[in-house]
């Protein structure tokens, strides 16, 4: 998967017949994009807490990853699909041997000596993939599982919102509808944030929406098969585990319980000492969070004479609800 500038997806007559949202969310690509996420530049409000938590989570077995990625892109046999774990884990294990090797010494060109294991791995060695596999299943356990659940309901609302945007509007409109700004003209799809040009030449294309990866468009361009792209979906936060105290807990345990209590409290407009008192907290602490919602986009304020009013923002009410 590769992921600035703008991302050109060239179709053909044949591939919009091709064009699919993934019915289901397939979970090594979701658990890579994940993993990539915890090594990608992120806004601090948002992600930071979620990074904490998720390094935390991350087993010892499961740090033998961090060498597939020595400068941050991973190698492309990495790139499967597959309903279920074992199935995506299997289609890893059966990569050509010969791309594995290639592969892997793309990713370590210049970068001095891989670890034991990788070398392990790229002589097919049966060491080298008992390490990938246990470190894989370890990070999923940590990782993905806990939330997979939510995650399952997440792309059964993305699937049916595309569904019904290709049904009305037709191809154009459900492929710009997933990103701002993207446009389509003379059979290109072009996304900006993205970087190259990828020619479907008939194979088609498959959308994949990811509810951890916030930064541009990952293709999966294996030759033979259906191009994937995975893209950015969701309300915009990684998904949290909901224990028995429910979705709104999930949410405090991302943004933290004062901010999460100050956006439920946003009914109205509401001034910063109305808001003190509901949360009886000081004026200054709800300045303080405020401001820091304001900056993650989750809440505008604008002044009345003398006063300040504090309102959520379309996306703060998508994750409340």
């Amino acid at each position: 998967m590769e992921g600035g500038g703008v991302l050109r997806i060239h179709f053909t007559a044949e591939d919009w017949s091709r064009l699919r949202c993934a019915p289901r969310p397939s979970p090594v690509p979701e658990l890579h994009a994940a993993l990539l996420m915890l090594g990608a530049p992120h806004e601090g409000l948002l992600f930071g807490r979620w990074r904490a938590r998720t390094a935390r989570a991350l087993p010892a077995a499961a740090e033998a990853l961090a060498d597939l990625v020595p400068g941050g892109a991973p190698p492309s046999f990495l790139d499967v699909l597959g309903e279920t774990r074992e199935e995506g884990f299997a289609a890893i294990r059966a990569a050509d041997p010969e791309l594995v090797r290639s592969e892997l010494e793309r990713v370590y060109a210049g970068r001095g000596p891989a670890p034991a294991w990788i070398r392990d791995l790229h002589a097919g060695g049966a060491d080298g993939w008992r390490i990938l596999a246990g470190a894989q299943r370890a990070a999923y356990g940590a990782v993905l599982a806990p939330v997979w659940g939510r995650v399952q309901d997440l792309h059964r609302a993305e699937f049916a919102r595309h569904a019904v945007v290709l049904a009305e509007e037709g191809p154009e409109a459900a492929l710009t509808a997933l990103a701002p700004g993207s446009r389509l003209r003379d059979g290109v799809w072009e996304w900006p944030g993205g970087s190259g040009d990828v020619r479907l030449g008939g194979r088609g294309l498959v959308l994949l929406p990811t509810f951890h990866w916030r930064g541009a468009p990952l293709v999966q361009d294996v030759p033979g098969r259906p191009v994937v792209l995975a893209y950015p979906a969701g309300p915009g936060l990684p998904p949290a585990p909901e224990g028995p105290e429910g979705p709104e807990e999930a949410l405090a345990g991302v943004l933290g319980g004062t901010r999460a209590a100050l956006l439920r409290a946003l009914a109205g407009p509401s001034t910063t000492s109305e808001l003190a008192g509901a949360l009886g907290v000081s004026a200054a602490t709800v300045s303080a969070h405020t401001a820091a919602l304001r900056t993650a986009g989750l809440l505008a304020t604008v002044r009345a004479g003398r006063a300040v009013h504090h309102t959520r923002t379309p996306v703060a009410e998508l994750l409340l609800r």
